[in-house]
Order: structure tokens, then sequence, then C-alpha cells
């Protein structure tokens, strides 16, 4: 069975820094695209960044150069390094994975498999 667990949020001041994981088992994390993504109270969800098959990562315009995204294969565990927090990075992060080579942030539907989410909130 696929799962997905995110943890590590919680409060930060403006310019600190997070660690959030993604503990995936059921599923190699090396074989999937999985994807950051957050939600605004009353919004959509929305790509923060993902890490594809291949390694290679993408991010939103948004956190971009801040926010680092890595997979630990033993681990079966995926990251988001979280540094200069702003304010306006509080969210609902999840962490959800999809079968296919590419992690499109814009392509939601596109991903089978979600965390529960874990809440941040950044203090100014």
């Amino acid at each position: 069975q696929v799962r997905l667990e995110e943890s590590g949020g919680g409060s930060v001041q403006a310019g600190g820094s997070l660690r959030l994981s993604c503990a995936a088992s059921g599923f190699d994390i090396t074989r999937w695209c999985v994807t950051w993504f957050r939600q605004f109270p009353g919004e959509a969800r929305q790509g923060v960044g993902g890490i594809d098959r291949y390694g290679t990562t993408r991010y939103a315009e948004s956190v971009q150069g801040r926010f680092t995204i890595s997979k630990d294969k033993e681990k079966n565990i995926m990251y988001l390094q979280m540094t200069s927090v702003k304010p306006e990075d509080t969210a609902t992060y999840f962490c959800g994975a999809r079968v296919g080579p590419t992690c499109l942030l814009d392509r939601i539907g596109d991903y089978t498999h979600w965390g529960q989410g874990t809440q941040v909130t950044v203090s100014s």
C-alpha cells in the first residue's frame, strides 16, 4: 500500500529555516515523481517543488533559491529544506506522488497519492 507521511512542520520566525520530511512506503521514491504542495486557507493546493525519478528538481518561482528538495534513497524520504522563510510561506504543506517521468507543479490532478499534510507557520 502506497503511503506518504509528512512531518517537520511547526512555527518559525521570518528569516529562519525549517526542514519538512515526506516518508514514503509501499513504493520506491527514486522511481516516482514526488512533489511538495502547499495550501493557503480557502485556496487550492499549489505546487512548491518536485523531484523526478532522474533527480531533476523543479521549483515554483516564489520559493526558487530559498527552498531545496532532496531525497534519501536509503530511508525512502523526500525533504523540503526551507530557508529565509517569509510570513507568506505560512500554509499546510503536502507531499504528493505520481508515476511518471516529470513533476509538473501545475498538474495536481496527475498526483495519485497524498500525505495528510503538515502545518508551517512563519511569524514576522
